[in-house]
């Protein structure tokens, strides 16, 4: 009977584990995870609002894979593949055999330059024991800074703030969000923190962070001071490639698959936050995605090739954050769109349609309260997946549907 392996028990490997049940496979299925609990959505962690830490949302219950007959191991840690004799080992001495295997390892939180690790004070948020450790610090009184002024930073630092904790923001970069957002909404978002009284600090540059048993003191490079109860850096993610490497695998910024999900071995293939691929829609450039609904999206690839349906990459990139009543969403890549579309909705909402020269709509970003954007935003990830070329003068007027631009 075969055995299908998967390393890595978050989003993209449980669901690859089921969807695998679901499309009909019959045999031994693996699913290996280093945490010690169920696997579980990660988004919920940063954005905790004004409750206690986020209950884990678990992919499944445990009795579900027991139905499934899902082999879940917790606490457990694969050391190596023996991609040779198609091996993997365990850090408990145990060797499992393989005749498909699927990494599915991730991503870990990109720790400051300078400070060792994570203490009671100094915190990265990537797992729920992360988020539990931080949310206990979140008082009226407590001040937190954040390093970092991406999603992970500006997430937790309005859970900080609707919690009653200070919070101070502090960016390298000459603003929050540089490389994931336009300025346009950046600002906007920027904006709606202060008005909740966050402080924000760009475009400086940490000199020394220092901890004693009261406070942490993070010195600035312009010479300024911050003292805080609790750090969190949030500085970015880096792909967990250790195993891949080791056992001889391609790697380019994470495990480098095909756009099957099949890397430079037969029968090892990648999928989530671990790997790069390839994305036809942008001409074959190599993308390295970590957000919810791509995990989801390769589970689904990974099952299907590992059965042999021979399924491509074919989804538009697509990404959302919530921040207080404000909600984001970007569809596609619009680092080279040379022109930008504005259209307003009502309420403050707006979207920003990012074209190339020659008029084809690459990417789509928003932002407003609630789902003031959402149905515009799948319009246009519709249009992006179609290639169009839409008229301009039609994307900025609101009274023009984006669903007649489709049509046409």
């Amino acid at each position: 009977m075969p055995h299908f392996v998967i390393v890595g028990a978050g989003e993209c490997g449980a669901r690859a584990a089921f969807l695998l049940r679901e499309k009909g496979f019959e045999g031994e299925i693996t699913l290996i995870g280093t945490e010690k609990i169920a696997p579980y959505e990660r988004p919920p962690l940063s954005k905790g609002g004004s409750g206690d830490a986020p209950e884990p949302k678990f992919v499944a219950t445990l009795e579900r894979y027991q139905e499934q007959s899902i082999d879940l191991r917790l606490d457990a840690t694969v050391t190596a593949i023996d991609a040779a004799c198609k091996t993997i080992s365990l850090a408990d001495g145990q060797r499992l055999h393989y005749d498909k295997l699927l990494l599915a390892t991730g991503a870990t939180a990109r720790s400051l330059p300078g400070v060792d690790g994570i203490s009671r004070r100094i915190r990265m948020l990537r797992t729920h024991a992360d988020a539990v450790a931080l949310h206990t610090g979140l008082h009226p009184g407590r001040h937190i800074a954040i390093i970092g002024g991406g999603f992970i930073g500006l997430e937790f630092a309005a859970t900080a703030r609707l919690r009653g904790a200070d919070v101070t923001v502090i960016e390298g970069l000459p603003r929050v969000l540089k490389r994931s957002v336009p300025e346009e909404i950046a600002e906007a978002i920027a904006e709606r923190h202060r008005q909740e009284g966050a402080s924000i600090r760009c475009g400086q540059s940490i000199q020394a962070v220092q901890e004693d048993a009261d406070k942490i003191v993070v010195r600035l490079a312009n010479g300024e001071i911050i003292s805080a109860d609790l750090l969190l850096v949030g500085i970015g993610a880096l792909p967990n490639i250790a195993l891949a490497a080791q056992a001889g695998l391609v790697i380019d910024n994470g495990i480098a698959v095909n756009e099957r999900l099949e890397t430079s071995i037969a029968d090892i293939y990648a999928a989530g936050d671990c790997c790069s691929f390839p994305l036809a829609l942008y001409g074959g450039r190599r993308v390295r995605l970590e957000s919810w609904r791509n995990a989801q999206e390769q589970a689904h690839l990974a099952a299907a090739n590992m059965l042999g349906e021979g399924a491509e990459i074919s989804a538009v990139p697509w990404f959302w954050s919530d921040q207080y009543d404000l909600t984001l969403q970007i569809a596609g890549l619009a680092d080279e769109a040379t022109v930008h579309v504005r259209r307003d909705l009502d309420d403050g909402a707006f979207i920003l349609f990012h074209l190339s020269a020659d008029g084809r709509l690459l990417a789509a970003s928003g932002i407003g309260r609630g789902n003031a954007i959402a149905r515009d935003i799948r319009l246009a990830e519709m249009l992006i997946a179609a290639r169009a070329h839409p008229d301009h003068n039609a994307l900025a007027a609101s009274t023009v549907k984006l669903k007649s631009l489709l049509a046409a």
